[in-house]
This record gives C-alpha cells, structure tokens and sequence, in this order.
C-alpha cells in the first residue's frame, strides 16, 4: 500500500478533530507564535518574558564570540558563519549619511550588544563621523558598557537619556517594536523627539485584520523562552507615522512565521 493511499484512508477514518489535536501536538507546532490576547497582561501569563536571563545569557556568550573572532555574526542569539546582511537598512543608512556630509548618528533601539552595529560597521567607516548609541535593558547596557563600548559605540538606559545627549539623525528599530507592550506609546515619544529619520525593520504585518497579540514561543535550539509579540496591521501602521513622516522606503525582510503574515522594514523621513 503506497504512502498517498494510506494517508488517504487514515483521512477518512480518524475524526477532523483528532487529527487536528495530533498537528498541535507536534514538537514543530508547539513553537511560533500562538493565541490572539485581550491584553498585556493575559499574554504575559502564558510567557516567560523577554526579560528572561536565559536569553541575556546566551545573547552575551553569543556576542562575545563574535568579539573573539570564533563566530563570523549574531543574530537573536544564534551564530552564524557566514554574514547575514539587512541591505535595505545598510542602504538607508548611507542615504542618511550622503545627505549629512558623510556623518551619521544613530539611535539602535532594542540593539542588544551591537549585533547590526558590527554586521555594518565595515560599510560604514569611512564615513568622516559615525556614532552609534543603542538603548537596551539594564544588564545588557551594563555589560555593554564594560566587553563593548568604545569610541563609537555607546550604550543607554533610556531612549529619553540617549536623545538628550547625543542628538541622533536616525532611529534604527529592528525587530523590537513587536515586543513593546505599548508600541504607539513609544513610537509617539519618537515622533515628540523629531529625529529626522526612522528605520523600522523585521516587524510583523498582519496579511488580514487589526493588530493581534500572541506570544512567541522560541525553540528550545534558540534558547528556551516565550514571551507576548505583536502583530500589526500595515496601514494603520503607516498612517500613524503619515502626520509628521514621509515614507520613503518599503521593504521585505526574509523573516516567516506560523501565521498569515509578512515581516517588513520601513524608511520615513520627518517633513
């Protein structure tokens, strides 16, 4: 009996329920993204938290590696041997700077340890000034500032704190928004500030419908964690920004996930 024939006849036989009970049980559908939450807090029940030491942990073992030159990148944690480069915002980046005289400021929100930081930073050095500041959580800013800062790179504990001393040209918010449990209230922050770009990237968009709260749940490969991640609708999105921001650029990033969605970056420049 071939195998189409047999999955046939066990399609026939088993209830549509339990063969859907036997898919989520699934060690591969037990990870991505999961549920559609009322609230923060409801999803934070079901997650570990991002604030979890055990992805600071292996972030930082991560990082330190690529500092020693026994990894080639990071990303999210995981090594790479091989760079995995996000040209759309390398490209902004220099279109930034070309406009600037060659000088460029960035505000890396959510940058971990410099993980874009040291995948660009051969692309951007020949600039006549480049200054890069990245807003983090305490003891990844603490870490930071003692295995990374040095005359370029510079760590902060608030994005308040960062803006008030260094005056960025651009935002870089890269796979962090999704992660905010209040995104629009930091992203009005960000229009109040006037930082004259900002470069959103590897952000969820929702193929159908409003915003959708779910949590992630990482593999076990990665680390072991879970925590409440949002989904956005891409026109509501934009139309916030449309106000005091241009969109000048609209790009895919090669993210994927278990639900109808699209991961997307975004250039807008203020008016």
């Amino acid at each position: 009996m071939n195998r189409i024939l047999l999955k046939s006849i066990v399609k026939d036989v088993i209830p549509p329920a339990f063969i859907k009970i036997f898919q989520m049980l699934r060690p591969s559908s037990r990870y991505g993204f999961h549920g559609n939450f009322e609230s923060w807090e409801k999803a934070k029940k079901h997650a570990s938290g991002y604030e979890d030491l055990r992805v600071f942990e292996k972030v930082k073992q991560a990082c330190l590696a690529v500092k020693d030159s026994s990894a080639v990148f990071e990303r999210d944690s995981v090594l790479f041997d091989n760079p995995q480069y996000r040209w759309p915002v390398l490209s902004a980046l220099l279109l930034i700077a070309s406009r600037q005289d060659n000088r460029l400021n960035v505000l890396d929100f959510g940058g971990s340890l410099g993980s874009s930081y040291c995948t660009l930073k051969r692309f951007l050095m020949h600039l006549m000034e480049l200054q890069w500041n990245i807003v983090e959580q305490s003891h990844f800013v603490e870490f930071g500032k003692e295995n990374f800062e040095d005359n370029i790179l510079k760590f902060y504990h608030s994005f308040q704190e960062c803006v008030k001393k260094t005056r960025p040209d651009v935002i870089l918010c890269s796979t962090v928004i999704q992660y905010l449990e209040n995104p629009y209230a930091f992203l009005t922050e960000v229009l109040e500030a006037k930082i004259k770009y900002v470069i959103i990237d590897r952000t969820p968009f929702l193929k159908n419908g409003n915003d959708r709260l779910t949590v992630q749940k990482v593999p076990p490969n990665i680390y072991n964690a879970s925590y409440p991640a949002w989904f956005f609708n891409r026109d509501n999105f934009c139309a916030f920004f449309k106000v005091k921001y241009s969109l000048v650029a609209e790009f895919e990033a090669e993210d994927s996930c278990n639900i109808p969605a699209t991961f997307k970056g975004f250039l807008f420049e203020r008016r």
